[in-house]
């Protein structure tokens, strides 16, 4: 966080919430797209209050997904207060979405002809203390415990993208590690409930599956990313029995994979 940045009253607490830091489950939570909010400097982006509502701005309905797994799992929780539009904490700091100029049909005004000094600005104010907070959680649970943590990132999408409606109920993305969620879509296929898709309806070819490969992948620790679409959390009741349903697959995927941990160690 840069002097200027504390000079604006955007101190790191600001930015980004810690919830449950003390949780005593396996599982690390992050939101990166949880907040809406644009900092008064920024003059909201120069967009309409309707705009800073709808998907563009955030991940609706995500963070009390999150908040809601964070009880069930005992799970510490980092999510982002700031919205995605201000800086995108799962998209590579250097990527030019990471500030979009535009977003679906959008534009952008507070984001259009930024300097590369603001943009490293932007990053620093509001992508390295939500970097710093999961690194701090993560890293302190390594190096503490016999059983590594396991990262979890809760994200929302929309039912119709450029006039295009998506059938996916629920994504279960990966990077080049499929551990994890290969055994949560096991569970949801016995589940039936949804339809459930891989890397879906984004992929890791579209630079989303940043954090998990910042965070996990240094450590070899597993990993997914669960993208639900809003329609299906857009109440408290709904937010809670889909919480409950993700919870359940992600302890059971965790169960599966240690007792297949041990058959196989027993086999060799």
């Amino acid at each position: 966080m840069t002097e200027q940045a504390q000079q604006d009253g955007l101190l790191p607490d600001d930015v980004v919430a810690v919830i449950n830091p003390s949780g005593a489950g396996r599982v690390v939570l992050a939101c990166e797209h949880a907040s809406n909010v644009v900092p008064p400097e920024l003059n909201d982006l120069g967009l309409s209050a309707a705009v800073l509502q709808s998907h563009i701005a955030w991940d609706i309905g995500a963070m009390a997904v999150a908040e809601a797994m964070s009880a069930q799992l005992d799970a510490p929780l980092i999510a982002q207060r700031v919205s995605r539009l201000v800086h995108d904490c799962n998209r590579y700091p250097s990527a030019m979405d990471a500030i979009p100029q535009r977003s679906e049909y959008q534009v952008i005004p507070g984001n259009e002809g930024l300097s590369a000094a603001e943009r490293k600005d932007r990053s620093a104010r509001y992508y390295a203390p939500f970097c710093e907070a999961l690194s701090t959680c993560i890293e302190a649970r390594v190096g503490e415990s016999q059983a590594l943590p396991v990262l979890v990132t809760v994200h929302s999408f929309t039912p119709v993208y450029k006039s295009k409606e998506r059938t996916v109920e629920i994504g279960i993305l990966h990077d080049s590690d499929a551990r994890l969620a290969n055994e949560i879509l096991k569970c949801a296929d016995e589940d039936g409930k949804f339809t459930v898709l891989r890397n879906a309806p984004y992929g890791p070819e579209d630079g989303v599956t940043f954090t998990l490969d910042r965070h996990a992948t240094p450590h070899r620790l597993l990993n997914v990313m669960i993208e639900i679409r809003s329609d299906l959390i857009a109440t408290e009741d709904s937010q809670h029995a889909i919480a409950k349903l993700l919870s359940g697959w992600v302890h059971s995927a965790l169960a599966n994979h240690e007792a297949d941990q041990k058959h196989e160690a027993l086999q060799s």
